[in-house]
């Protein structure tokens, strides 16, 4: 379903999102009407609206929406919240503020998720700590990296550093700890609820890396079994610890 501020949203809607690219959004994984790190969500519409567009949503009004596109489901959703506005000048977009909520809801699939192998990129998004729809230089890299045989692409910078996936953050265990790349990278939701220490991981520290995973709110954490050449394995026990903390979680009502 695709609902636009709760109303049945049409093509001519649509055509500024679709055209000029120009909005932000969150994903969060509705189970029995709740979601873990709602505030982090909602904070994170906050902050993002503001730094887009000047302005910030009504997160109350917000959460109505979302609840709405989750309301009657026996079975987890992912519910995306997209701001944007479908009155933008592209050629002034400084002129408008008024940016609008597109929420969509599709079934959630089912987890543990197969483990993926990722090949590393020199790549770095726009506005990192942004979540916003700018994704075709992501998606490009992802594209390339299943051309070379891999699952997906995971974006190393110019020093050769690991910074995060093409829609997820990655994080690797060192034996004793989770580490997460100190990088310019989105804080994503799920990354913030676990645990572990940040630090800068390089390319030539998975070596000394016993685990690799990556995560989000669709997915939870899903292992990573091989990077470019390193194997990691798919059932290490740091994994389901992991997982175990992560549904430990509370559902925040929404």
């Amino acid at each position: 379903m695709a609902e636009l501020d709760g109303e049945p949203v049409g093509v001519e809607q649509l055509a500024a999102l679709a055209l000029v690219n120009y909005g932000h959004f969150t994903t969060m994984r509705v189970e029995g009407g709740g979601v873990r790190g709602l505030a982090l969500h909602l904070d994170r519409l906050t902050r993002d609206c503001r730094a887009l567009f000047g302005v910030e949503p009504d997160v109350e009004r917000v959460r109505r929406l979302a609840r709405r596109a989750a309301a009657g489901a026996a079975a987890p959703v992912v519910v995306r919240v997209t701001l944007f506005d479908p009155g933008l000048d592209i050629g002034r977009p400084v002129s408008n503020g008024e940016p609008r909520v597109l929420v969509t809801a599709r079934a959630a699939g089912e987890r543990p998720v197969p483990g993926m192998r990722v090949g590393t990129v020199r790549y770095a998004r726009d506005l990192p700590a942004v979540k916003h729809v700018g994704l075709f230089g992501a998606v490009r890299r992802r594209r390339d990296a299943q051309a070379e045989g891999f699952d997906d692409a995971l974006f190393v910078d110019a020093g050769a550093s690991v910074t995060e996936g093409t829609t997820w953050n990655v994080g690797f265990f060192d034996g004793r700890r989770v580490v997460w790349p100190d990088a310019e990278v989105l804080p994503g939701v799920t990354m913030r609820l676990l645990r572990g220490s940040v630090r800068p991981v390089g390319v030539a520290d998975l070596a000394g890396m016993e685990a690799a995973f990556a995560t989000n709110a669709a997915v939870g954490v899903r292992a990573i079994t091989a990077v470019d050449g390193r194997a990691f394995p798919a059932d290490h026990p740091v994994l389901d610890a992991l997982r175990r903390e992560y549904a430990a979680v509370p559902l925040d009502p929404l």
